[in-house]
Formats: structure tokens, sequence, C-alpha cells
């Protein structure tokens, strides 16, 4: 069991590996910084609203403070002791619960301080980061892109190794087509099959005809070489008939020499 399910994650992660793509992995954090920023601001300004209550709060007592002040003067100066006792009682119980309000307050805009701080700090790693991101993006699909026009040049691409097939296959057939049909013609020249267009020759008549042509080469050489020779024979033949002319005459002339 435990063999089974290393070999199911290590399937999973492989075919995960091969579904995910960076710049969508990126994209995503990007989007969960920015969902984590603008939580921080929330935050933020929340605690503002909660400073900006206890400032409202703390106005109001002070206000309450000063007019019960003013109305223990009033009572001291009407001889009312009494109620200049009582409204100096109730001054001093406001301003206990301004004390407390004051230091809500100096908390509140501590962890204001804070988190503003801390989103200024987030806002300057999330504009890094998505600088960042779009370069890693931009490098990744330029380097896709220099992968696939690599593959294509080279052939080993999927839609390339597809055409490269297909190629081969059809030299594959147009060589198997040309050696069926030399073979064909060999078998029909040599009569191992019969041709049933009746156009074909069996190999007797092509035999005879092949020394039928012969002959006539070697006639019309042997009449060629004939002319030739009877041209030179008539030529020879005047030659030497011009030859024997001077002496006739010659002849003749002595003979009529020695009549006289």
């Amino acid at each position: 069991m435990k063999r089974m399910g290393m070999i199911f994650r290590a399937k999973a992660n492989k075919a995960l590996d091969r579904a995910e793509d960076p710049r969508e992995t990126l994209d995503y954090s990007y989007q969960k910084q920015l969902e984590l920023l603008q939580k921080v601001r929330r935050g933020v300004a929340d605690v503002a609203t909660s400073r900006k209550r206890l400032e409202l709060q703390l106005g109001q007592l002070q206000g309450q403070s000063t007019k019960l002040e003013e109305q223990g003067r009033k009572a001291l100066a009407l001889g009312r002791e009494d109620l200049a006792r009582e409204a100096l009682s109730r001054k001093a119980a406001l301003q206990q619960q301004v004390t407390d309000l004051e230091t809500q307050h100096q908390t509140l805009q501590g962890e204001e301080e804070k988190l503003t701080l801390a989103a200024q700090r987030l806002q300057a790693k999330v504009d890094a980061f998505r600088t960042r991101k779009e370069t890693i993006k931009a490098t990744y699909t330029a380097a896709q892109a220099q992968t696939q026009i690599g593959e294509a040049f080279s052939g080993i691409s999927e839609e390339m190794g597809d055409v490269g097939m297909a190629i081969q296959r059809a030299e594959d057939k147009t060589a198997q087509l040309q050696a069926r049909s030399g073979a064909i013609d060999e078998l029909l020249a040599s009569g191992a099959l019969d041709d049933q267009s009746g156009t074909a020759k069996d190999d007797l008549t092509a035999e005879l005809e092949r020394l039928s042509g012969g002959n006539d080469v070697e006639l019309e050489l042997q009449r060629m070489k004939a002319e030739l020779t009877g041209g030179s024979g008539n030529a020879q033949q005047q030659i030497e008939g011009g030859q024997a002319d001077p002496q006739q005459g010659t002849g003749q002339g002595q003979g009529r020499f020695d009549k006289q």
C-alpha cells in the first residue's frame, strides 16, 4: 500500500508538473499578495476609525469636565458649597475616564503607525514582486518560443514529427511502388507473366526482333562500305585511263613518223 501510494503521488506530481504554467502560478501569487495588502489596508482603516471614535469620546468627556468645573464655580459663587463639591466629584470621575481613553488612544495610534508601516513595506514588496513576475514571465515566454522554434527546425516537435512521419511513409510507398513496377516489367519481359491486354511481346519475339534489328544494321553498314569502296575504284580507274592515253598518243605519233 505504501508503494502504491508513492507511485500514485509520483504520477500525480508528474501530471501536475506538466499541467502547471509558471506564468499562471506567478499571477496567482501576485493576486494573493494583493489580497493580503488589501486586508492590511482595511486593518489600518479599522484602527484609524477606532482611534477617531476615541478622539470624539475624549472631546465629549473633556467638554463635560469643563462644564462641571464651570458649574462648581457657579455653585461656589452662590454659596452652595455642596453643589460645588458634587460637581468637582463628577469632574474627577470623568477625568479618570479621560485618562483611560487617552491610554487607549495612544495604543491605537501606535498600532495604526505599525500597520501603516507594514502596509507600506508590503506595498513595496508587492511592487517588486510584480516587476520580477513580469520579467520572469517575459523570459519564460521567450524561452518557450525559442524552444518551439528549435524543435520545429530540428523536427523533434510533435507537429513536425507527424509531418516527418508522413513524408517518410510517402517516400516508402513511392519506393515500394517503383520496385513493384520494375519487378512486373522484368517478369513481363522474361515471360513469367502474361500480358492480358495482348500488347506485350514474349521473349522469343523480342529476341528475333533484336537479331533482325542487328542484321539490318549490319546490312546498312555493308552497303555504306560498298559505296565508299566503289567510289574509290572508279576514281582509280579514271586516273589509270588518263595515264594510258598519252602513251597511246605517243605510239601513234611514232607510227606516223615511221611511215614518213
